[in-house]
């Protein structure tokens, strides 16, 4: 059975830090993402890293303040996050890509998804 788990969401302020992980099992991911979704928004790509070469991508608006990385040996992907603003409050989600191929930043092309983890961000 192949599974997503995110935790590390919580209740932050302003200018905080944050990381969530992402634990995958049931199989490996060429691509392992970060989306996030804010009530009443469509979800959004955050960023995502690729599994054979290492390669990071970053939504325009979380560059300089987030950071993925990825633990192969575990199967986890982290999402660490400074200098939180209230805008960023959302579920953030994980999702795993099982080909290279395709958009990384277009959730549709993910295969499986995490059941999401709440991060709230207060002013």
């Amino acid at each position: 059975q192949v599974q997503l788990v995110e935790s590390g969401g919580g209740l932050v302020q302003s200018g905080d830090s944050l990381r969530l992980s992402c634990v995958a099992s049931g199989r490996t991911f060429a691509t392992m993402g970060w989306f996030r979704q804010a009530p009443g928004k469509e979800r959004e790509f955050v960023g995502a890293h690729g599994w054979r070469d290492g390669s990071v991508s970053y939504a325009e608006f979380v560059k300089g303040r987030f950071t993925i990385s990825r633990d192969n040996a575990k199967n986890t992907v982290y999402l660490q996050m400074n200098s939180l603003k209230p805008e960023d409050t959302a579920v953030y989600y994980c999702a795993g890509k099982i080909y290279t191929r395709g958009d990384v930043t277009t959730a549709d092309g993910y295969d499986y998804w995490g059941q999401g983890t709440q991060v709230t961000v207060s002013s």
